[in-house]
């Protein structure tokens, strides 16, 4: 089955890629992966803190996901899958992409402020070419109407 790979992260183009990722799946019979990255310098403290944060930092991805989930299953039809990795965002999505060979697409939003597209949209862009799956970059902006007439 082909997946369909987002990341969850607090932004709000967030929400826009879900829903493309969710939408394109159930229209194509595919599957979707949700990947958070939780970043290592949330945990540069002492052990026995940085564990707690690591735990409190998972424990949050999880509500957050569950949130998108929810909708996934009751209005697509869609059951995703929740991966949590640690480490630096772009070596990580490709890490999973690597990891995971169902994934055929990656689901990026780009955000809508003039401070351009975002960080990873513009870091994986100008690794685009040398790519092993394609990436579907959704505005921020786009109204679930538009979502749901392109998928």
């Amino acid at each position: 089955m082909r997946k369909f790979m987002v990341v969850l992260d607090d932004s709000r183009e967030c929400l826009n890629a879900m829903r493309f990722a969710a939408m394109r799946a159930a229209h194509t019979g595919g599957g979707v992966t949700v990947l958070s990255v939780i970043p290592p310098e949330e945990f540069n403290h002492w052990i026995g803190v940085g564990e707690i944060m690591r735990e409190e930092a998972r424990e949050r991805i999880e509500v957050h996901f569950e949130v998108y989930a929810k909708w996934m299953r009751d209005k697509q039809n869609v059951d995703p899958e929740l991966v949590i990795r640690e480490g630096e965002a772009v070596k990580e999505i490709m890490a999973q992409v690597s990891d995971d060979p169902e994934i055929g697409v990656l689901v990026l939003g780009a955000g809508t402020d003039n401070k351009g597209p975002g960080p990873l949209v513009t870091a994986l862009s100008r690794q685009a070419g040398s790519l092993p799956i394609p990436i579907t970059i959704v505005p921020g902006d786009l109204s679930k109407e538009r979502l749901q007439a392109i998928t």
